[in-house]
């Protein structure tokens, strides 16, 4: 009886050490998470010290009004949003005209150019705000905007 209560007394301190371990163990974990969720990260291939790029533009609008873009969202021609091959959908860039300087926040949303070496393809209502429309084709400069 005696050889009983020894035991079960070794196993329950035994299973209490293991569980306040695992508890520091967790709490380690969960500080370490809340860090990295907290601290502002860029976006895909901008680095810390990338501030602005300039590329060729051009845009896009009724001809896809309405379907579906790579997002899953509808197509708007009118809204502020623009498409890249490579950069994360939901990247939201400043896009500065280098002809006139006049600049807007556009969205990510879909894939694209797949024409010529054009990097960025603006919706028709971005274009507008920035003065592209006539001319099409347009050198701009595109910033991150890290939120």
């Amino acid at each position: 009886m005696y050889r009983r209560r020894l035991w079960a007394g070794r196993v329950i301190t035994r299973l209490f050490s293991c569980l306040s371990t695992l508890t520091v163990g967790l709490t380690t974990v969960a500080v370490t998470a809340a860090t990295v969720v907290c601290v502002p990260t860029a976006r895909a291939d901008f680095s810390p010290g990338w501030t602005a790029k300039i590329v060729r533009a051009s845009w896009y609008g009724a001809e896809f009004a309405w379907r579906r873009t790579a997002s899953g969202k509808r197509f708007d021609p009118h809204g502020l949003t623009g498409a890249h091959r490579t950069l994360p959908l939901g990247t939201q860039l400043r896009v500065t005209n280098l002809s006139n300087g006049r600049s807007v926040l556009v969205k990510i949303t879909d894939r694209g150019p797949f024409v010529g070496r054009r990097e960025l393809d603006l919706s028709y209502g971005a274009a507008r705000q920035i003065g592209m429309v006539q001319v099409g084709v347009a050198r701009v400069m595109i910033e991150p905007v890290l939120f």
